[in-house]
């Protein structure tokens, strides 16, 4: 028991620090510290990063951050996408499983690096072409286009089917979706992720409840420790530069995708 509270309250501290997408690292803690297997830890990830999003999203609500029409239209096609997952996931040999979780978070070790390192020359390669879904600034909300309603549905559906198949929240998608597809700010960008992600994982909890995969007993201590872990992250994440958590995250990540793909093969 202490042993899972343990690994929670280092996702919370994880999701705290790095963002949306640290909750991918949820999966390979559970994997290497409770030794599940990489079907029965997907639905104790999302359940944690679920009630970690929702915490976050329901902050940025009372803030006016959320874009919850965009939040609505992603969450609902990720919701759709999300059984799809969970049921090739429970399907699917461990093996496998386990190499694409690998390559997924060594794709996004590499993503978070970058940008870390060169994030101003992103910002500025980002602002040569218009994205679908601009801001329209006399009514301070998005101008919905067929081109932006497409890109954001197509984004929920990856998100939704990563959900469910590899039991990550999707941050990892809906941050570098939204910064190419709208232009909105940077708090709004997270907070609507945040209120996607908790909406997505809440259908991959449902779902794994109904089938009888969510093992409870894991996935309580997890989710308290988890949430207890972004309650003490908040308070020291402002403290330190982002840069460095950025850099430091994406290294943890790597090792951790190394360390499941050999263990899978």
């Amino acid at each position: 028991m202490t042993i899972i509270l343990l690994l929670g309250f280092t996702v919370g501290i994880i999701l705290a620090l790095t963002g949306a997408g640290g909750g991918i690292l949820a999966v390979p803690l559970l994997v290497f510290g409770a030794g599940l297997s990489m079907a029965q830890a997907g639905p104790i990830g999302l359940l944690a990063v679920g009630l970690a999003a929702a915490l976050g999203a329901v902050m940025g609500l009372k803030s006016g951050t959320v874009r919850y029409k965009a939040a609505m239209l992603i969450a609902g096609a990720g919701i759709i996408c999300s059984p799809l997952g969970l049921w090739l996931a429970q399907r699917s040999p461990n093996r496998p499983l386990a190499i694409l979780f690998s390559l997924v978070l060594l794709y996004v070790a590499l993503r978070v690096y970058q940008r870390a390192t060169s994030g101003a020359a992103d910002t500025a390669a980002s602002g040569k072409r218009a994205p679908p879904c601009q801001l329209d600034a006399t009514r301070g909300k998005l101008h919905w286009t067929a081109p932006c309603a497409r890109a954001l549905a197509l984004a929920g559906v990856v998100a939704g089917i990563l959900s469910g198949l590899l039991g990550v929240g999707g941050g990892f998608v809906m941050v570098p979706a939204l910064q190419r597809y709208t232009d909105l700010t940077t708090q709004s960008i997270v907070a609507t992720s945040l209120a996607v992600i908790a909406l997505v994982s809440l259908s991959g909890v449902i779902a794994s409840t109904a089938a009888g995969h969510l093992q409870w007993a894991i996935a309580l201590p997890f989710a308290i420790g988890s949430l207890a872990g972004m309650a003490g992250g908040r308070l020291v994440a402002s403290r330190l530069p982002a840069q460095h958590l950025q850099k430091a995250f994406a290294m943890v990540s790597a090792l951790a995708a190394l360390a499941l793909f050999i263990k899978a093969i």
